[in-house]
């Protein structure tokens, strides 16, 4: 069964404490929060100050995710604020090595996050020590996005990485994640799926989650 983290950018930002209640009740086991700052992708969202209030408002993990340039300047910000899992951007370090090492310096996991053009391939150096890829299956920036169809082959190819390094790297899927395409990305090799639009415009969020947590 999959990991589900249901991606706070959709929720309602005015009833945040319901949306955190929610989850908590729910099924899901990550809160999946991103970072955007205008300028790695062309959108802002929200910040240090958010996450220290949701931290404080469950137990359950904090996988946050940095869509912003010059992301190992914050590192010890977001573990502050409560990240339990910091992903970057591939795109976005030119000294990703250094940059995972930080992280994991700081007491959390360290999740490598991959735009659409960029080649799994790129990260079999560095794969074991990766705790999570993100694959991103839109374009990073903005919710509610058409799937990208390449993703399950993408998938096949860095879950076979992960398996020649004989590493323990978690497979997460970003953007468009819905009840009709979450089997084959699992089949596919997906450990962990990020749904935003699905579950916060769903008539029933809870029973959404437990829907895509219930696939095998």
């Amino acid at each position: 069964m999959p990991i589900i983290a249901p991606s706070l950018l959709a929720a309602d930002f005015l009833k945040l404490s319901e949306a955190c209640k929610m989850l908590n009740e729910s099924e899901a086991e990550y809160f999946h929060l991103d970072v955007m700052d205008g300028s790695f992708v062309p959108n802002i969202s929200y910040g240090l100050p958010i996450i220290e209030q949701i931290k404080t408002a469950t137990t359950k993990v904090l996988d946050v995710h940095l869509m912003i340039v010059s992301p190992e300047k914050y590192i010890a910000d977001f573990k502050k604020a409560g990240a339990d899992i910091l992903t970057v951007h591939y795109e976005a370090c030119p000294h990703l090595h250094s940059t995972l090492q930080q992280i994991k310096a700081h007491g959390m996991k360290a999740g490598v996050a991959i735009n659409p053009h960029t080649s799994v391939e790129l990260l079999k150096e560095v794969i074991k020590d990766i705790d999570l890829v993100c694959v991103m299956s839109v374009n990073p920036g903005f919710g509610g996005q058409k799937f990208i169809e390449h993703t399950y082959e993408k998938v096949k190819v860095l879950k076979q990485i992960i398996t020649t390094a004989g590493a323990t790297t978690l497979i997460e899927i970003d953007g468009g994640v819905t009840e009709n395409n979450a089997a084959k990305l699992v089949a596919a090799g997906a450990d962990v799926l990020v749904a935003g639009t699905t579950v916060f415009k769903a008539a029933d969020p809870k029973q959404m989650i437990a829907t895509l947590k219930a696939i095998r």
